[in-house]
């Protein structure tokens, strides 16, 4: 019998009442913010199709008030000695302060600025005291950064802090133009705060908090929409025999996605694989961003594919009993056998077929729908893994172009062009889907061309260290050199474990450079360009950073191929390099000064590197 539950309050809140000048803590024994790129992505996506549904550019503010809301789950709350603790819903409210932190930046950034005042949802002053609403005290100087909009070392954080530098980016990439012109802006920051609903639930004592907790995640868990259509297949089948081996089928496959998303820490993989699945194979339309658009079939799949499949029987060609057995019996554990394997090989290096690994680092979520839909059902394993590693070896170039074209790949920006993308290969033999894919990029307006100008800024770290990792490690491959792709991209935190970091040629020292630049912010702009960075170990800044490039220049003989490549030293007994330099026509040589042409050669040279690693002719090779 569960506990008795003395006595709850259960109100519908906005976000407006949950943070206006509203104090939250967490205690120590929560676990850390965890969200992912695909839950911001999600998230931002949902909104923004939300509030669109509403939303017109003629309308004056006060219309707003008019506008649908939006249910975001709910937040339960222990309240303790006048003190709110929260015990579910950390996840939410969290990312929704990283959502109102971007919205005051971005607005402020404005000419004229909107004048908003955000101020009090995101940190208030009780009794004296200015704290964060959200009030953490080991988040409190991150979120400082962030609100201040100020660069914040996460070398040595937290898992919290890391996830909220990096979700906080996220939020920034991924915010959709639409939402970006002051009107637009202003009616969708209100539509944030008095559209966006949660049901705030307070215990009094901890023990309630989390009897309530527990009723609503465990003991009376609804069935998942898995299960569902799970449900609704099986009772069309009319043989009891026919019925029980697709149960069998049915069960035996749902075990393996669940042990899988154990396996990855992912709860849901067995809802992700049959939406995956049936936006794959059988999606034909999706929802235009306008006002007033109804969910097509790519939104519906998405929010509840047990209902979609219902009432899409018939052009699924579910009519008889037997075309049910056969849904489960091959559709159903074809494709989702597939979105299994890709899911653990996406994190896992493997040399052989490494793009389901690249994309999964990207977090490119979008590539397993991409994938299974030019998979046939009578495609043997064999040519079902080419498919898989010519698509995946598509997405890398598709995702390549665009960051080096300062294109954002949020959900929002790119769905639509996955979308065509996905019924335009779907069912393709090999060969045609490989020419489809060649052609797509040969006339995509997306080329190499923009990397002559590429540079590092605020929030394109991750793209910068990701193409500089694989221009490395192909060079390292090439040669025959014992090179390690995932170790130029590692993030973990354990003690042993070797971490690189992007890292400038010239030292942050206008007076170096005082000759070729007339004005220090000229230099440092110009310092930021791609040619003038390389990978090298954490902590090599701290130590040789501040010094000349000359004196530098004797410590990158011991790094990668990358780094020694500047040194003249490495070009005296290294016939495989200088082999693998004369096969490709390139133009690498020693650097012994790094002045401002040197730069611009070196530029030139990643680019020449680039188009080499990223040729779409690349594409035939199995």
């Amino acid at each position: 019998m569960p506990n008795e539950i003395l006595k709850t309050d259960a109100n519908a809140r906005t976000v407006s009442e949950l943070l206006l000048n509203k104090k939250y803590q967490i205690d120590y024994y929560q676990r850390e913010y965890r969200w992912q790129p695909k839950h911001v992505d999600e998230l931002l996506n949902d909104l923004t199709e939300k509030f669109l549904h509403y939303y017109d550019s003629s309308h004056e503010r006060l219309q707003g008030s008019r506008y649908g809301h939006y249910y975001l789950g709910s937040i339960i709350l222990s309240k303790k000695n006048g003190n709110f603790f929260i015990v579910d819903g950390q996840q939410r409210l969290t990312t929704l302060t990283l959502l109102l932190i971007y919205l005051n930046n971005y607005q402020k950034n404005l000419t004229p600025s909107l004048e908003e005042i955000f101020e009090n949802y995101i940190f208030s002053t009780l009794r004296g005291n200015k704290s964060f609403n959200l009030d953490v005290p080991d988040r409190k100087e991150v979120m400082e950064a962030l609100y201040t909009n100020q660069p914040f070392d996460i070398i040595n954080s937290s898992e919290s802090i890391q996830n909220l530098i990096a979700r906080y980016h996220d939020i920034e990439n991924g915010f959709p133009d639409e939402l970006k012109t002051p009107h637009a802006l202003l009616m969708f920051m209100d539509w944030v705060r008095y559209n966006i609903d949660m049901v705030e639930i307070i215990a009094y004592s901890d023990e309630d908090a989390y009897s309530i907790f527990e009723t609503m995640n465990d003991r009376g868990l609804s069935l998942n929409p898995t299960e569902m259509l799970k449900g609704f297949l099986l009772s069309n089948i009319s043989s009891e025999e026919y019925k029980a081996k697709a149960n069998e089928i049915w069960k035996k496959r749902v075990l393996s996605l669940v042990d899988m998303g154990r396996e990855i820490d992912e709860k849901t993989e067995d809802v992700e694989a049959v939406k995956n699945w049936l936006r794959a194979k059988h999606a034909q339309t999706i929802r235009e961003r306008k006002r007033g658009s109804e969910n097509q079939d790519f939104e519906l799949i998405h929010n509840a594919f047990h209902r979609w499949v219902k009432d899409n029987d018939q052009s699924l060609g579910l009519l008889h009993s037997e075309d049910y057995f056969q849904f489960i019996q091959k559709n159903f554990d074809k494709y989702t056998y597939y979105y299994n394997q890709m899911r653990l090989r996406a994190f896992k290096y493997e040399t052989a077929s490494p793009f389901l690994y690249f994309n999964n680092h990207n977090n490119f979520t979008l590539q397993y729908l991409l994938a299974l839909s030019s998979i046939q059902l009578d495609d043997s394993e064999e040519i079902a893994w080419k498919k898989i590693q010519t698509v995946t070896k598509y997405i890398d170039m598709f995702v390549v172009r665009r960051m080096i074209n300062f294109r954002t790949l949020s959900y929002s920006s790119i769905i639509y062009t996955i979308f065509n993308l996905t019924k335009k290969i779907r069912d393709l033999d090999l060969e045609s889907l490989t020419q489809a894919l060649i052609d797509e990029i040969n006339n995509s307006s997306e080329s190499f061309n923009g990397m002559a100008q590429w540079y590092l800024h605020g929030a394109n770290k991750h793209h910068i260290q990701y193409i500089l990792a694989r221009i490395t490690h192909f060079i390292e491959a090439e040669c025959g050199a014992n090179s390690s792709f995932p170790e130029y991209i590692n993030k973990s935190k354990q003690r042993k474990a070797k971490r690189f970091e992007v890292e400038h040629i010239w030292a942050d020292r206008f007076d170096y450079h005082s000759q070729e630049f007339a004005f220090q912010e000229e230099f440092r702009s110009f310092r930021n360009h791609f040619g003038g960075l390389i990978l090298l170990p954490e902590g090599f800044n701290q130590s040789y950073g501040d010094l000349p490039y000359e004196e530098k220049l004797t410590h990158y003989i011991k790094e990668n191929y990358l780094a020694k490549s500047l040194n003249e030293k490495w070009y005296e007994h290294n016939p495989e390099f200088m082999r693998f330099n004369a096969n490709y026509s390139l133009n690498f040589h020693p650097h012994i000064h790094f002045s401002k042409s040197d730069m611009e050669e070196r530029q030139a040279l990643y680019q020449r590197l680039a188009l080499i690693i990223w040729d779409p002719e690349r594409l035939r090779v199995p």
